[in-house]
């Protein structure tokens, strides 16, 4: 059941949501579902709300995936009384999250240094394509072009051997930097509350996917002289692909040499489990990765994909069904885990409704309110505002 009574770990906590598209608002959405109070800041042109399916103007999917738990204000920020509702808003407020140009906040007086001297305890997460302080810093970015700046198109073209550079088919760039955002203010959050002080707090998108890309993928660069190529041997080979089964593809990823000697074993080709290649504890992928993913991928259409799941469960084998997108949202996993449930919005009607993915024990996460509709909460917080300044209160 939606409630608007706020629980969590972060009930108490203050966050402003002035940001566009899906990196600012899917981290707004978190700390929401962590318990704060969102107050969204937008205008009827926010892109996040573009799209041609919706039941109302402005509830596309991917406004309701990345607004839930918030409060939507309607405010034009470069009308001058817009604006000066807007600082009051985020006068009281713990985190403010944007992803506007410097440029544009600094006309608008909505910077970092404009506000901190009213509210010298903000949390001010700005995010943008690229540093602030660099020669690229007023370029314009998006996912697509982050991925490619950070090194992961050219990844996806190595490793698919698709011939030319490609786009991941998900919005990666904006969404880890939404992680980001998230644990940066949350690490401010707890300096804040001891010390009072906030501070400001840069995530730039292509910085963010450069180091999350490198994790793995700098490999022999990692060193100095290079002892090596970018790109992590087991992804970029051609066995961290699926499997062909008797009828259908499983992901079949057998590590050790135990796992390359059960599958050999299961399929009924004992020759092959005992291949010098795999002897010994440790299967050298680098040397050999190609060619025992041709023998596993010859072995693997002797059993359906259901013989496989129970073979590779029994053996501790990694292991999973290829399911199409569809088919993995009906999966038995994620409907008993409530991940994917259908919710009645009062204006929507009925719709499927994204689970929160992590558990606390003491303080659960709850999805408190449905997805605003632009504006709706206008006249309500701006009374709050109103009310907190006639007590002689904060905003």
């Amino acid at each position: 059941m939606t409630t608007s009574a706020q629980t969590g770990p972060l009930a108490g906590v203050r966050v402003i949501d002035m940001a566009t598209v899906v990196m600012g608002p899917y981290a707004a959405q978190i700390l929401g579902d962590l318990g704060a109070d969102v107050i969204k800041i937008e205008s009827p042109k926010d892109t996040v709300r573009f799209g041609t399916i919706h039941r109302t103007p402005g509830m596309t999917p991917l406004a309701m995936n990345v607004n839930r738990n918030k409060r939507s204000v309607a405010l034009d920020l470069k009308d001058d009384d817009g604006a000066a509702r807007a600082r009051e808003l985020i006068a009281g407020a713990d985190i403010l999250i944007t992803n506007m140009r410097i440029k544009a906040l600094r006309r608008l007086g909505l910077d970092y240094d404009s506000l901190a001297e009213d509210n010298p305890h903000l949390i001010y997460a700005h995010a943008q394509g690229f540093r602030p302080d660099s020669d690229r810093a007023d370029l314009a970015a998006y996912d697509e072009t982050v991925q490619a700046a950070s090194g992961l198109v050219d990844l996806a073209q190595r490793a698919g051997d698709i011939g030319r550079p490609a786009v991941l088919p998900s919005i990666f760039g904006d969404k880890v930097s939404a992680l980001t955002i998230a644990y940066s203010a949350l690490a401010a959050l707890v300096h804040q509350r001891a010390t009072g002080q906030g501070q400001l707090v840069e995530v730039p998108m292509t910085d963010t996917m450069l180091a999350f890309n490198l994790v793995e993928h700098l490999q022999g660069r990692t060193y100095e002289p290079a002892m090596g190529v970018t790109g992590f041997t087991l992804s970029m080979n051609a066995g961290h692909r699926a499997r062909p089964t008797k009828d259908g593809q499983a992901m079949i990823m057998p590590y050790t040499p135990q796992n390359f000697r059960d599958v050999f074993l299961a399929a009924g080709r004992p020759d092959l489990a005992e291949d010098p290649r795999i002897a010994g504890d440790f299967v050298d992928a680098t040397a050999h990765g190609a060619d025992l993913a041709a023998l596993i991928e010859s072995v693997t259409p002797a059993l359906t994909t259901a013989e496989w799941i129970r073979v590779c469960s029994e053996k501790s084998i990694p292991v999973g069904p290829v399911l199409k997108l569809d088919e993995a949202a009906e999966d038995p996993y994620v409907q008993d885990g409530h991940l994917l449930d259908l919710a009645e919005h009062p204006t929507e009607g009925s719709y499927r409704r994204i689970g929160v993915p992590f558990r606390f024990s003491a303080t659960p996460a709850t999805i408190r309110l449905h997805p605003p509709q632009p504006g709706q909460d206008t006249d309500a917080v701006l009374d709050e505002i109103a009310d907190h300044t006639l007590e002689g209160g904060a905003a």
